[in-house]
């Protein structure tokens, strides 16, 4: 067996990234305090042909050393856009169409291996601060609260490790399945 190169992997230019057809989801990141993370996720998005991320409050915006880092060039692939505040860009979000989704432990949430991505449907996904989690305002409203089973003596899973979970999981019944 031989690794591959590069040049074999037969991956896209930037040019055309920007108009592939994207999966009917949009990331958003409410308060996301790690530029690592925040890198992470633009890779993940780029990936897995994400529409676009909403970068809200305290997350930092590219230009930045510290997202490029991780993101290695998809923070000029996926586009993206400032908040100053989660609860903006969601209601601009619903207002376009999207179904909030926020991934968080709540009453009642759906456990991610038993939630459905219809694609007739748009989907915005939340995903929270490192230390608080989503802010309750948001889960509040949201549409739906999905989360991913723990076993271990951790409270959570780190934010852009659960990110690229639940990312593949929406690109698999999306993109793959169809």
């Amino acid at each position: 067996m031989r690794k591959l190169l590069n040049s074999e992997l037969k991956r896209l230019t930037p040019d055309e990234f920007k108009k592939a057809d994207k999966i009917p989801v949009i990331i958003v990141l409410d308060n996301i305090r790690s530029q690592h993370n925040v890198g992470a996720v633009f890779r993940t998005s780029d990936a897995f042909l994400i529409e676009a991320i909403c970068l809200c409050g305290i997350t930092a915006t590219p230009p930045n050393a510290e997202i490029h880092k991780a993101a290695l060039g998809a923070e000029d692939t996926v586009d993206w856009k400032y908040y100053k505040t989660t609860s903006e860009a969601i209601s601009e979000l619903k207002e376009a169409g999207y179904s909030i989704i926020t991934v968080e432990q709540a009453e009642n949430s759906t456990p991610l291996e038993k939630f459905h991505a219809h694609s007739t449907k748009k989907y915005a996904i939340v995903f929270g601060n490192e230390v608080k989690g989503v802010d309750q305002e948001i889960v509040d409203i949201s549409d739906k609260c999905i989360e991913l089973a723990q076993y271990g003596t951790k409270h959570s899973i780190n934010v852009s490790v659960i990110a690229g979970i639940v990312i593949w999981e929406l690109f698999k019944q999306l993109k793959l399945e169809r």
